[in-house]
């Protein structure tokens, strides 16, 4: 007895709760992203192979924009009080603390402090601020700041970061590397872009025998 043949019907599949699914996660993502807030210093660094990470605490970061302005930044808030009381003390001058150690960088000379933490967060930028003085020999401020820092870390790990834009002339380098050395700080740690190997050189064939890429048979 032969089969009965069903006749055959096109497939239908209800895509509308996909597509209210979609909708309520696209809502979701854009409801709750956090995007990046613009840099109140903007510097841009050169390129390097280093493969070597950044320490991520105990930070004593030295920048240097595009114009030689020097900034300086940590983010240790016990140092920064520490730092805020000495400067009340050796230069006489009057400091809103809790404004002190919530400062992100500070970038002005001693003198002007106060005004300089009275200008709201969101518009303290370096393009507008003078940097830390470090015009030669007898006028860098980021002498005193790097002794009154080591005072505060006394002995403990500090790790001295300097980032500086790719168009900063050398002189303002020299400037921050002078404060260094008057502070008997001699290692630091220099923050650039990093970048792959280029292929066929020295350092890309040191690498290679390094780590050979195994073959399989």
């Amino acid at each position: 007895m032969s089969r009965p043949k069903l006749p055959r019907k096109s497939t239908s599949i209800d895509m509308t709760a996909m597509c209210d699914v979609a909708f309520l996660l696209l809502s979701f993502f854009i409801l709750t992203t956090k995007f990046k807030p613009s840099e109140a210093i903007t510097v841009v660094t050169p390129s390097s192979v280093a493969s070597k990470v950044a320490p991520d605490k105990d930070i004593v970061l030295i920048t240097i924009d595009k114009n030689g302005k020097v900034f300086l930044s940590l983010d240790d808030e016990d140092k920064k009080q520490y730092i805020a009381n000495t400067i009340i003390t050796t230069k006489n001058i009057k400091l809103d603390n809790k404004l002190f150690v919530k400062s992100a960088f500070f970038g002005t000379s001693f003198t002007q402090i106060p005004s300089f933490l009275s200008i709201p967060d969101a518009e303290r930028k370096g393009n507008l601020l003078p940097g830390i003085p470090v015009k030669d020999s007898t006028n860098n401020e980021l002498v005193e700041w790097l002794k009154i820092i080591n005072d505060a870390y006394q002995g403990q790990k500090m790790n001295l970061l300097l980032k500086g834009d790719n168009l900063a002339k050398y002189p303002s380098f020299k400037s921050v590397l002078y404060a260094f050395k008057k502070n008997d700080f001699l290692k630091f740690q220099m923050v650039t872009n990093p970048e792959s190997v280029p292929l066929g050189t020295d350092l890309w064939k040191i690498n290679q025998v390094k780590s050979p890429v195994s073959k399989s048979e």
